[in-house]
């Protein structure tokens, strides 16, 4: 508390000292601040692979939910095995374990979106595309000057601005099978002195299996006041709603191979996620070469799942390989119903996150070592708040969460304190047609475990992890030849492990808190990028990385580190435009990204939880592949077709200590074959209207296929078909 103090009152001067600064006369006049995102404005000196979707694309292409955002991004692989918008996010980044996006640092305008950053950096949020701009993925050096997460890379989501000129805004409405529907409205208004916005969403469908619906509403308000032609003030706050009733327990062989799509108890399970957030930033632009931005953050989110089914067939009790109701066991061999499933109970695990943080940052270009130079320096104090609970009982009344609250013990009681303070500075060198940029993170974070409750009896353990991280990066790019970059660099990573889902309170009394060490990392790449060639625009990057000790899924909720690890690939991504090359306004295009992960493996044995070292990673696919065809009409028309390809995958190392039935029948085994998934849009915006027409399809020939063995089998989504209609004013 006393620290929170000296940090606010350390700022106001700073904050009065802008203000009186920009009262003072002025010799140079600036056009009102802009706000960009992650990325510097000359992309040209950046030292790494990087990729943005820009406005266009995502309005070209009509994605339905992340995952077809950002299926041509080289190095992204993107699991949806839950549910078809991907509300719960699991990206992977050059082989890093998509679960939750764990090892995948995820940024809204650069605030970072889970649902604890250092406590519990799990994806169950990230912003609709109805309100994005445009997505920056950065994965090489540069990483420094964010955090935590910056072992895989960094996905910001920047937001749609403020309008400048008078009124502006749109409204969406579209439609498909599996009875989706989406509405969005936009509207706002500004002039020179800022403006406001406001933003409405409801989306609603079917999930990927039978009784998992889902329902999601979002209400979002921007504003930006230029009070001076160097500062501005932008305040944004928002309001997130999901109702659901998707489970995160997938099903063992026998029932996967009786019926894929069935979940029996779909609909009493349910996921219900309520967050909201605020953001304020004030930017003072001092003179052409410097801007001095502060922001703060805070956010409060609620998250309760409810289940019926905590693991797959052949898990647990009986090895006959069908799923059973884990609170009224209905016998060996027998196959719950949807009515068994209404006369009994499960587990609810209600769990409340709230953090907050503040963040000066100077930006400066200089000259103090006798060379043109672009620096960055800056502090962050961040502060969480994680309250985890878990409540059980066997009866149809404790399918609801306050009657289970005020009928039962809390079965879990965790509660998780965390502050953390990162410093961070960074410069980039311009020497001719050279960009060389040193930089430097050092995180110090103490977070506060007290396990009151575990497995159902009283624990009341108590412990404090101070940790401190210096990590620091290094890129270079060369910029000698025509709009081409040639980089290099190498970063360290860090990233702090997911807490266990569900405690041993046996273990938790015998040995203590379990304590995981976070993950680092050393990151090299080497790339290349280009637009020398009309018409022409590509980047390869070869890298790689290595893990010191890295954290894997232990099963029953559990992680544990496995030693040492390490994945190096190639990546490329390309686009021809011939109707620039051959200058017709008839433009037929092709568009294509490939990643081959040709290693993924442990580096050494851990055999109590089934790591074998040269056994590749758990959910790295060797090989991804994505390549569309499309054709841009004069009159307003953009149409293309394509196909993603995602190789063969393991699952998680611990299922290699299953033995008996349990290791054939659960689905937790084998291998999950590779596919390849079809898509197409056409998007249709007459040459001066302000109404747009689009419809796209994924998975257009309705393939089954196998997503995921985490917790079970998960059937991949089947064909999805959306059709709308947009108009701007």
């Amino acid at each position: 508390m006393m620290f929170k103090k000296r940090v606010i009152a350390s700022l106001l001067p700073l904050v009065f000292a802008q203000l009186a600064y920009a009262a003072e006369p002025q010799s140079i006049e600036l056009n009102a601040v802009t706000v960009n995102g992650i990325l510097p404005d000359r992309l040209e000196s950046v030292p790494g692979s990087f990729a943005i979707v820009d406005e266009k694309e995502l309005e070209v292409k009509r994605p339905f939910s992340i995952k077809e955002a950002l299926n041509a991004v080289p190095g992204v692989h993107i699991v949806a095995n839950e549910d078809p918008q991907s509300l719960g996010l699991n990206i992977g980044v050059r082989g890093m374990d998509p679960r939750r996006t764990a090892r995948t640092l995820l940024m809204e305008d650069g605030v970072p979106l889970f649902l604890a950053p250092y406590g519990d950096p799990a994806a169950h949020y990230a912003p609709p595309l109805s309100r994005v701009q445009r997505i920056e993925v950065v994965k090489g050096s540069g990483q420094v000057l964010y955090g935590p997460q910056t072992v895989g890379g960094m996905i910001n989501f920047v937001t749609k601005p403020v309008p400048k000129d008078g009124f502006a805004g749109s409204i969406d409405a579209s439609a498909g099978n599996n009875d989706f529907y989406g509405l969005h409205a936009n509207i706002g208004y500004g002039n020179e002195r800022g403006g406001i916005m406001v933003d409405a969403l409801k989306n609603q469908g079917d999930g990927i299996r039978d009784n998992h619906d889902f329902d999601v509403e979002e209400y979002t308000l921007k504003g930006q006041l230029n009070l001076t032609d160097r500062q501005t003030l932008i305040a944004k706050v928002g309001y997130y709603e999901e109702d659901s009733h998707v489970s995160e327990t997938g099903i063992g062989e026998v029932d996967y191979a009786r019926d894929k799509f069935q979940a029996p108890s779909g609909k009493n399970d349910s996921f219900y996620h309520e967050r909201k957030s605020a953001q304020l930033q004030h930017i003072f632009q001092f003179d052409e070469k410097t801007k001095l931005s502060t922001q703060a953050y805070y956010v409060d989110a609620f998250r309760s799942s409810f289940r019926q089914t905590d693991a797959p067939g052949g898990w647990e009790e009986h090895d006959d390989g069908i799923t059973i109701l884990e609170r009224c066991d209905n016998g060996a061999g027998v196959g719950f119903t949807e009515a068994d499933a209404a006369n009994c109970g499960g587990r609810h695990r209600p769990r409340s996150y709230t953090y907050w943080g503040i963040e000066p940052r100077l930006d400066f270009s200089h000259n103090l070592f006798g060379v043109s130079s672009d620096a960055v320096i800056g502090f962050r104090y961040h502060e969480e708040d994680i309250s985890r609970n878990q409540y059980r009982g066997n009866t149809a009344p404790f399918q609801s969460l306050s009657f289970a609250k005020a009928n039962s013990t809390k079965r879990e009681d965790v509660q998780i304190d965390v502050v953390a303070k990162s410093y961070y500075a960074q410069n980039t060198f311009h020497v001719g047609d050279w960009s060389i940029t040193p930089g430097l993170r050092f995180e110090d974070m103490q977070i506060k475990t007290d396990v009151r409750r575990a497995g159902g009896v009283a624990v009341n353990k108590k412990v404090t992890n101070n940790q401190t991280e210096l990590l620091p990066g290094f890129g270079v790019a060369w910029n000698g030849i025509d709009n081409t970059t040639v980089f290099a660099g190498v970063h360290k990573g860090f990233a702090p492990p997911r807490p266990d889902r569900d405690l041993d309170p046996v273990k938790l009394n015998s040995l203590g808190i379990d304590k995981t060490s976070p993950e680092k990392s050393t990151n090299w790449e080497l790339g290349l990028r280009s637009t020398y060639f009309k018409g022409i625009s590509f980047e390869s990057t070869l890298f790689h990385t290595k893990f010191d000790d890295v954290v894997v899924n232990a099963g029953g909720g559990s992680f544990v580190n496995a030693g040492e690890s390490a994945m190096s690939g190639l990546e490329f991504a390309g686009r021809v435009d011939f109707g620039t090359i051959y200058n017709t306004s008839h433009n037929i295009y092709a568009l294509a990204s490939y990643t081959n992960l040709f290693t993924a493996k442990f580096k050494k044995d851990a055999l109590d939880e089934g790591v074998v070292s040269g056994a590749r990673l758990p959910y790295a696919p060797r090989q991804l592949a994505s390549l569309s065809i499309g054709y841009q009409h004069p009159v307003g028309v953009d149409a293309r077709l394509g196909v993603d390809y995602v190789s063969s995958q393991e699952p998680d190392a611990w299922t290699n200590t299953l033995t008996g039935n349990a290791a054939t029948l659960t689905g937790l085994t084998g291998d999950i074959p590779g596919y390849s998934l079809f898509n197409a849009s056409i998007n249709f915006k007459p040459v001066g209207s302000k109404a747009s027409y689009f419809l796209s399809g994924h998975n257009l020939t309705d393939k089954e296929y196998l997503a995921s063995r985490v917790d079970g089998m998960f059937v991949g989504r089947s064909r999805q078909l959306v059709g709308g209609i947009r108009y701007d004013f």
